[in-house]
């Protein structure tokens, strides 16, 4: 009987302490489960970042004053910054996969594509073809499917195959006419021609045909349906279907205009980064010309990032290439006008890139800049400057702003997929007549500034009529006005 009690008391103990053991693991799941749960609300996607590599650097929460004329806006932004292992900050981890068909294969995919059935793209169709080639838009492999078109048009972005969140705002579609449906139903590939020399540009393979909703698809993206929107007017006259599938693209997209040398990819940006031995690339986006408030704001950027500790940040000025719309100067003079600004030295040649986005203008504000963003992620841009209305246009029928001016950096700072991307202070510039050249502006004293917008600019060159002294450098004002005089011949 002693011996029976023994062993009972042992019992008791082991087993006392197997709870205790239950009990200390609870304790620690649950204050793990805090810990991961307290990451994922400050930046859920920038703690998941941060576990696959490289380490994430909290830079703050800032505000600053926003104006326009005279009206005083307070915006708060987060900002969180992804440090690759080799040291310098990145948008992406990783350059993203190219589209092209393999040297080996090339020429043999060629000679099967003359044989199958086609669809001859148009000039826009062509430049989608071209962001896809280049993983601008990665993950993205080809024209959208069906799936991926839907949620890109509610929600834009859509999800990927692991589950995570990719933000793709802007849908890149296909799209075909009813008796080109006929003709392509059924079939396991076909070719994709270029609209001028006809030329097989690409193969996509696996297609999935749907219907085209114009009217939803319009509505969604602009916010309205006025068919005299630039690109509402593209859609409207496209086909009544949309074909999806992956695509091979058979050689480099050229323009052959002179300007390719500055169409550099994501993968040739990056190259570009190293070579230049940049710390930190800060991107501006434009589809206009520089003027010196560009440039102040450019470079009052750099000077910020210098602050912050980064030895040589790097600025990418990266113009829209593809289509825009008829009152919006072409895209040679554009480039003309950049490379004068930096020969007069108004930006630094050495710390600056400049590039052109093949991307068309949709001019979609909120919506399309979420894309501008994506896009610039993918090149390895980690820092992005946006201002006032981005992407955005006149209404057709009131000459009003389509969108709210400031939303488009709301969207940025809040978009699901984009949170490694840290938007920079965008502070409004006007020209300073107390001092004779283009300056922050004050609004302690806002009788001494003037404010000169793209349309009085562009008045000024098309009469002839010389901006005051500091507005733009004289060579590249010189390029505008010799554009509107070749017109008016």
């Amino acid at each position: 009987i002693r011996n029976e009690t023994f062993w009972g008391v042992r019992d008791c103990v082991v087993l006392s302490e197997v709870l205790l053991l239950i009990v200390v693991g609870l304790i620690v799941l649950v204050y793990l489960y805090f810990c991961l749960f307290v990451c994922f609300k400050m930046d859920r996607a920038a703690f998941v970042n941060g576990l696959w590599g490289g380490k994430i650097v909290p830079v703050g929460v800032n505000s600053v004053v926003r104006s326009q004329h005279g009206r005083i806006r307070r915006v708060e932004f987060r900002r969180v910054r992804l440090v690759g292992t080799m040291g310098m900050s990145t948008g992406t981890m990783e350059a993203p996969t190219e589209l092209f068909v393999s040297d080996v294969q090339r020429e043999a995919r060629r000679s099967a594509a003359e044989m199958m059935p086609s669809v001859t793209l148009s000039e826009v169709d062509l430049q989608w073809t071209h962001v896809l080639s280049e993983g601008w838009a990665a993950p993205l492999k080809g024209f959208m499917r069906e799936k991926e078109y839907v949620q890109t048009l509610h929600f834009n972005s859509y999800r990927s195959p692991d589950g995570g969140v990719v933000n793709q705002s802007i849908p890149i579609v296909l799209a075909i006419s009813e008796e080109q449906k006929l003709q392509l139903e059924g079939k396991s590939e076909f070719a994709l021609r270029h609209p001028d020399t006809n030329a097989v540009v690409a193969i996509l393979r696996d297609p999935e045909i749907f219907r085209h909703n114009k009217e939803e698809r319009v509505a969604r993206t602009f916010g309205m349906t006025d068919p005299r929107h630039p690109y509402a007017d593209v859609i409207f006259n496209s086909g009544d279907w949309l074909v999806g599938g992956e695509i091979e693209v058979l050689d480099r997209i050229r323009y052959n205009d002179g300007l390719d040398q500055y169409r550099l990819s994501p993968k040739e940006l990056r190259e570009e980064y190293k070579r230049r031995n940049a710390d930190a690339v800060f991107v501006f986006q434009l589809r206009n010309p520089i003027h010196n408030g560009h440039a102040l704001l450019m470079t009052s950027t750099r000077q910020q990032l210098l602050e912050r500790g980064f030895k040589n940040p790097i600025l990418l000025v990266h113009q829209i290439g593809g289509k825009v719309k008829g009152d919006d100067i072409p895209l040679p003079q554009r480039i003309q006008q950049n490379l004068c600004v930096l020969n007069e030295g108004v930006l630094d040649p050495a710390t600056t890139i400049l590039g052109i986005f093949p991307s068309p203008m949709i001019y979609a504000g909120p919506t399309e800049v979420q894309w501008h963003a994506k896009a610039r992620l993918n090149a390895g841009c980690q820092f992005y400057i946006v201002g006032r209305d981005p992407a955005g246009m006149k209404h057709p029928a009131t000459d009003e702003d389509l969108y709210d001016p400031w939303h488009g950096r709301t969207a940025l700072l809040h978009a699901p997929g984009l949170e490694t991307l840290e938007i920079l202070p965008f502070r409004v510039a006007a020209y300073d007549k107390t001092v004779g050249k283009m300056a922050f502006f004050d609004p302690n004293r806002a009788d001494d500034f003037v404010f000169i917008s793209g349309t009085k600019m562009r008045k000024f060159a098309a009469s002839g009529e010389t901006p005051p002294d500091g507005f733009m450098a004289p060579s590249a004002w010189q390029v505008l006005v010799d554009y509107y005089k070749s017109k008016s011949v």
